[in-house]
């Protein structure tokens, strides 16, 4: 019985799926650019995303060089984003901006672009090229629109995307102190804190500084050690001289 109900159940969301795509083909047969772009409108504002998009795109060629151009523009990029189709909404956004510079719908095309940036980009633990487009697309917003109500969250946006930079920086770095290769830990350390002095890291990163330069130290002394020294002495004049020649780097 329940097999019986299940197989209606999917025969039936087929049936409304398919006359949905159905009515869509019909009006893009039709070939009638006011009834793509009247039906498109209806879809647009009854949320029906995918469905606004194929009309729009369809009904764009018809309408360049009118008022509606912009219009359509932009409510199509907004169904890519509505999609999460984000990588096409930030090209059809960044072209809209360009060409339409005085559209009453830029503000909105500018903060939807910084939003698809933002959903863009990744995690510390992977390449941050778009993290850095978002944190610049953020700071654009809120450059031109600097009254805006969103101008919060933007600025939250922000802090977000800047912590992801400083989180990829002291992982390379670190990666570089765990697996032992600890001069090339003490620069990519240093160069860590010269880039984002105000880091959230910035405590660890000077611990991992001073003793990447005590164990390096430590390491080359113990090759030169013979069997007769004394390990703790040399630890210790070991220690003081690592940390004071780091702590002078550090400062300088």
């Amino acid at each position: 019985m329940r097999k019986e109900r299940l197989y209606v159940l999917c025969t039936v969301c087929f049936a409304i799926l398919a006359a949905g795509c159905n009515s869509v083909q019909q009006v893009l047969k039709s070939g009638r650019p006011d009834h793509m772009y009247q039906t498109a409108l209806k879809h647009y504002q009854n949320q029906k995303w995918s469905k606004a998009a194929m009309l729009f795109e369809a009904a764009a060629p018809y309408y360049s060089g009118t008022m509606q151009e912009d219009s359509i523009a932009f409510m199509t990029a907004f169904c890519k984003f509505k999609t999460r189709d984000y990588e096409v909404a930030t090209s059809m956004l960044d072209d809209f901006r360009r060409k339409f510079g005085r559209s009453v719908f830029l503000e909105d095309a500018e903060g939807i672009l910084a939003l698809s940036y933002f959903y863009l980009a990744p995690g510390p633990t992977r390449d941050q090229t778009m993290t850095t487009q978002a944190i610049v697309a953020v700071n654009e917003y809120l450059a031109h629109y600097p009254n805006s109500s969103r101008s919060d969250e933007f600025r939250e946006m922000d802090k977000i995307l800047t912590q992801r930079l400083h989180d990829k920086t002291y992982l390379n770095a670190y990666t570089y102190y765990k697996i032992g290769r600890y001069k090339s830990a003490i620069v990519a350390l240093k160069n860590a804190l010269k880039l984002y002095p105000t880091s959230s890291h910035r405590e660890e990163i000077m611990y991992l500084i001073v003793d990447s330069g005590y164990r390096l130290a430590s390491n080359s002394i113990s090759e030169k050690q013979t069997a007769n020294d004394s390990h703790e002495h040399n630890r210790k004049e070991i220690e003081l001289a690592a940390f004071f020649c780091i702590i002078h780097d550090i400062n300088d």
